[in-house]
């Protein structure tokens, strides 16, 4: 219980400071992980972004100010940290559809964004295969694109880039493959704040080598990290996308790690992604807290 009490310690925190300036070393301070951490963990058990949550619940309690307090929309925007009247009318009426003049018209409606606290729910209780290892700094030596994060079923982006791969390809980065994980493999990295569905990440296809530079091929230094491995074995990519989720809603909060920075990887244990048992690993540089 004490993770998930500190996590709801930071979002009162962060709830109390809603009409100020959000000290984020102190929210993190309360949740007992780093900032980069907390960001991570809000946005995979919320679906958004601590930014657009903070945003949401600002405007929210504007509109009702508006409404009850007879607020003057110049003393709002400065209240909720808008630069100008206007600023603070175009993000209030993006959300609720009218202006904050309008909004105080009787029979209209506006939108509620409630505060929102993590509670226990009956989840977990199946097995979740995982190692924790250290490793030297390595390289990712392959192809690096941009691409839109999506976090149910294929990205049709990253589809693109191995299709890009010909079989050619394939053969000469396997052979520059000289440590774990052995062959091909998929990294993300430099994702958008808060991981948002639809925001973007730079993808990786390649090998994990000792290898530093290429004519060809592109290249991603990274460095020594602990990692944690976890083995999912399933439908893909239904159990993979099942497990990345399960990492950070129910194996971190217990842990005694959080995330640290680096990519993601996906090693895949087959070119048939059609098996009933698919196996991947998922690895994860992190750092005890």
């Amino acid at each position: 219980m004490e993770p998930l009490k500190q996590l709801n310690l930071a979002m009162q925190y962060i709830e109390s400071h809603l009409d100020d300036e959000i000290d984020f070393q102190k929210v993190s301070q309360l949740a007992c992980c780093s900032e980069y951490h907390f960001r991570r963990m809000f946005s995979f058990l919320s679906g958004m972004t601590l930014s657009e949550y903070i945003r949401l619940r600002r405007l929210s309690q504007a509109a009702l100010e508006l409404r009850h307090n007879n607020a003057k929309v110049i003393d709002l925007s400065l209240k909720y940290g808008y630069e100008s009247p206007d600023a603070f009318s175009r993000a209030f009426q993006s959300l609720h559809g009218l202006t904050p003049t309008e909004a105080r018209t009787d029979g209209v409606f506006l939108k509620a964004v409630p505060p929102m606290t993590f509670q226990l729910t009956i989840q977990g209780g199946s097995e979740m295969e995982y190692r924790i290892i250290e490793k030297e700094a390595f390289y990712i030596i392959g192809i690096r694109r941009t691409v839109s994060l999506i976090y149910r079923g294929i990205n049709p982006e990253i589809a693109a880039m191995w299709e890009s791969l010909t079989e050619d390809d394939i053969e000469e980065l396997s052979a520059l493959s000289d440590v774990e994980p052995q062959g091909i493999l998929n990294a993300s990295f430099n994702f958008t704040e808060g991981r948002a569905e639809g925001s973007t990440l730079e993808h990786c296809i390649g090998v994990a080598t000792t290898q530093s530079d290429s004519a060809k091929w592109q290249v991603l230094a990274v460095k020594a990290s602990t990692w944690g491995v976890f083995t999912t074995r399933g439908k893909f990519p239904d159990e993979l996308q099942n497990v990345w989720g399960r990492i950070y809603s129910e194996w971190f909060p217990i842990s005694g790690y959080e995330t640290s920075d680096g990519p993601e990887i996906l090693w895949t244990g087959s070119k048939d992604f059609d098996l009933p048992d698919f196996h991947n690993e998922i690895w994860i540089p992190i750092v005890k807290k």
